[in-house]
């Protein structure tokens, strides 16, 4: 794993693995981003990669600025990084929009709809393993811990299946309801009041930490690195844990949830729906469907559901065979929490 400082800013850009011939992920700012942080968001890129044969290593990058000087630093960031970005392709992470470092997308190979569907695809993924997951969605219940802006389509998705979201979280706290939230709903009062749309709802908002108790069928999170810890876990009803960002499971909270049976996805494969549009051979198609996201993920998940040692160990093992293929040593450290 190489770290390389920005001369012109007060930047990092990080690539996994030295070998690879190419490099992708994400590049987030904020006032400050730990460097040890963005290396495993780079691990689980890594390890994605390898779930679906891709000589690719993971990379993340971070641009620490405060917001008076945000636009300075960006303009700075895609200015040094430009020149390496042929190799290196990164995409817009949190505090960050696509439009921002858009000059990036001049070196890159990929598909227009692998960076410009991604959002969409990444959802198409999130909602295939979920209901592969339940063995269905028609009448499951579904907690959604982190709610963003992304939040209000994945929910409408879910419920499109037949789902009810009987709670949702935000850094605000917790809103709770058996009977479903209405995405339209949702949508509208996070659009007006952001994170405090839980207070706006029509129920008693709850702590933040509400949600990973939730009566529900299936817990998806993702609000961050470590989003469920083993305090969280010992909480959780649901019989699935769905991510829907790298990361969001500890170590000692999948512990936790394996000695229970609680199924822990592997978020490398859940997340993985915008690779159905930069296929590892052949031409890329022009326009990807939502059922062919859905499908590369939950083939890849069909592998390792199940398993013994729970699935999240089983996809380490599934794409450190295919790394053992093209490298002479795996990357210190699996991509948990």
């Amino acid at each position: 794993m190489t770290t390389r400082r920005l001369s012109t800013v007060d930047a990092f850009v990080i690539t996994d693995l030295d070998d690879a011939p190419l490099s992708v992920g994400i590049v987030r700012q904020a006032p400050k981003l730990l460097v040890e942080g963005a290396g495993w968001l780079a691990r689980s890129q890594t390890y994605q990669f390898a779930s679906f044969e891709r000589q690719v290593g993971g990379a993340s990058a971070g641009i620490n600025a405060p917001a008076e000087a945000r636009a300075e630093a960006i303009a700075a960031f895609v200015a040094e990084f430009t020149p390496d970005s042929g190799t290196v392709l990164l995409d817009a992470g949190k505090g960050l929009g696509p439009g921002e470092i858009g000059a990036l997308r001049a070196a890159d190979p990929r598909p227009a709809a692998a960076v410009e569907e991604a959002a969409r695809l990444r959802r198409a993924g999130i909602v295939a393993a979920t209901e592969l997951a339940l063995g269905g969605l028609d009448g499951r219940a579904i907690a959604i811990e982190g709610v963003d802006t992304a939040g209000p389509e994945l929910a409408a998705a879910l419920v499109a299946g037949g789902a009810r979201i009987v709670a949702v979280s935000t850094a605000s706290g917790t809103a709770l309801s058996e009977s479903g939230f209405d995405p339209t709903q949702l949508a509208e009062a996070l659009g007006a009041h952001r994170a405090d749309c839980v207070k706006e709802l029509g129920v008693e908002a709850r702590p933040g930490w509400a949600v990973h108790g939730a009566a529900a069928d299936a817990l998806l999170v993702g609000s961050k690195p470590g989003a469920l810890d083993h305090n969280g876990a010992a909480h959780v009803k649901a019989t699935a844990v769905v991510p829907t960002a790298s990361l969001p499971v500890t170590a000692k909270a999948l512990a936790n949830l394996g000695r229970r049976g609680v199924a822990v996805l592997p978020d490398f494969i859940v997340t993985a729906g915008p690779l159905a549009a930069w296929p590892s051979s052949g031409d890329a198609p022009t326009s990807v469907s939502d059922a062919a996201a859905g499908a590369l993920v939950t083939a890849a998940l069909s592998e390792v559901l199940g398993s013994p040692q729970g699935a999240l160990l089983a996809a380490c093992e599934r794409a450190e065979s295919f790394l053992r293929t093209w490298r002479s040593e795996l990357p210190f450290g699996r991509p948990i929490a």
